[in-house]
């Protein structure tokens, strides 16, 4: 057996005998023989274990064999002591997800205090093929059927090429003892009951089930590096800079799988996934949310935006005289006005169907919402539009384009210079409090 890991080391390229390899030692069978192979193969090695305190005597019993175990082996331990249940209450979360993401941030943690090249799980080849039957068994993609990855990041899990009586045999061999986790032989947990009732029962029509279903996983996962490049490359082509493009979409040749991929990461399930494609052939406006994120249909784009708070954009002021040299900003965050054309006090608003304005250049007004359609602004984009006004005129689409009756001529004294972002000599303008635009101490 410590030929074959050996040989998986180094196909998987997961460890180097150069540093040292921090190893997870729970105490049970899978962890002892993990840190025996690893001493075997000539690795530098260091053992963390966790105390979850959520089986009574029997944790305090595993904690004891492991220090006894390093002691022996003459390796450096770490030990960790955590209150998981009240972890899990405090975050919402099962007692089991609170402790696999206490677990791995401690190891995390050491890791970077030891300066260890690697953090080794126990994780074998029946434990991703039980991971392989329950994520097909909760329904998922060709990601869920690869099993456990050899490498994540700095955790690798060397033993995943051996099965659990190669382990236990291994164990017996050396005349090496280990501890059983109790809750391990209760059907209380859909993983338990994969192991403890339908592995053995697909045993009994293939002997060698566990070996044929990894394998498969094996084959599977070179067909996911495949797809996960054919799927870039299909987001690439139909990405927007605010969302993605419905006919480019809808040229590829499973949109559906496409649109899934897209969206999957920002929370959306697949049901909305089909719920999107169903209302492409409908008319603009119809939304999908997820729980950070929107999703809106525009006319031939799916608009994506987080969903933000309603809060509006902080505008910064100056206020200088006049001369003939003043230069009028382009740019498109900072709008300059005739500071006596102003009158208060300033306000900060969404727009609203009826508003109009005198765009900067203009002498006619225009409507708000025309405005925004000639210049091709997204539906998402519109509801996002700020105003700056004073008193009941509008004197900037924020962001956007001034309006034309508060601009810089011949008969301007003072100018006052606002932007979205901060700059040189500019405070925070007051909007909503009757400021008036004259009060210089106020503005600059």
């Amino acid at each position: 057996m410590e030929r074959t890991i050996a040989r998986y080391i180094a196909d998987e390229d997961l460890l180097s005998h150069e540093g040292t390899v921090l190893v997870a030692l729970s105490g049970g069978a899978d962890s002892v023989a993990l840190l025996r192979v690893l001493l075997a193969l000539g690795y530098r090695c260091e053992a963390a274990h966790c105390n979850f305190h959520l089986r009574g005597a029997e944790s305090d019993r595993d904690e004891r064999f492991v220090r006894a175990l390093c002691q022996e082996q003459k390796v450096a331990l770490h030990v960790a002591h955590f209150d998981t249940s009240a972890e899990a209450r405090r975050r919402h979360v099962s007692v089991e997800m609170a402790a696999r993401d206490l677990r791995y941030g401690w190891f995390e943690r050491i890791r970077q205090q030891t300066g260890a090249t690697a953090i080794a799980v126990a994780h074998h080849r029946d434990d991703s093929v039980e991971t392989l039957l329950l994520n097909l068994l909760r329904g998922t993609g060709i990601n869920g059927l690869r099993g456990i990855r050899p490498k994540n990041g700095h955790v690798v899990r060397p033993l995943l090429c051996v099965g659990r009586q190669d382990i236990v045999a291994y164990l017996q061999r050396a005349g090496q003892a280990y501890v059983t986790d109790s809750t391990n032989l209760q059907q209380d947990y859909t993983r338990n009951k994969i192991r403890l009732s339908v592995l053995p029962l697909l045993e009994s029509l293939n002997p060698s089930v566990s070996n044929t279903l990894w394998t498969t996983a094996r084959h599977l996962d070179q067909a996911a590096a495949i797809y996960q490049k054919a799927v870039e490359e299909a987001l690439g082509r139909i990405r927007t800079p605010g969302g993605i493009s419905i006919p480019a979409l809808m040229a590829e040749v499973s949109a559906e799988t496409i649109l899934f991929e897209a969206l999957h990461p920002l929370g959306f399930n697949e049901q909305q996934v089909q719920d999107m494609l169903r209302s492409l052939r409908g008319q603009p406006g119809k939304e999908f949310r997820s729980a950070s994120w929107r999703v809106v249909k525009d006319r031939d784009e799916l608009l994506i935006a987080p969903c933000a708070a309603d809060t509006p954009p902080v505008l910064y002021a100056r206020q200088y005289d006049y001369t003939p040299g003043f230069a009028i900003t382009r740019e498109k965050d900072t709008a300059c006005f005739d500071s006596d054309k102003l009158h208060a006090p300033f306000g900060l608003r969404r727009w609203q169907q009826g508003d109009s304005f005198v765009p900067f250049g203009m002498k006619g007004t225009k409507m708000v919402s025309d405005y925004l359609t000639d210049r091709k602004v997204s539906r998402i984009g519109k509801e996002r539009q700020w105003l700056l006004t004073c008193g009941k005129d509008i004197a900037w689409l924020v962001d956007e384009r001034p309006d034309n009756r508060f601009r810089i001529d011949t008969t301007t004294r003072r100018v006052l210079v606002v932007s979205t972002r901060t700059q040189d000599g500019f405070a925070p303008l007051e909007v909503g409090t009757g400021t008036a635009p004259g009060e210089k101490d106020k503005l600059t």
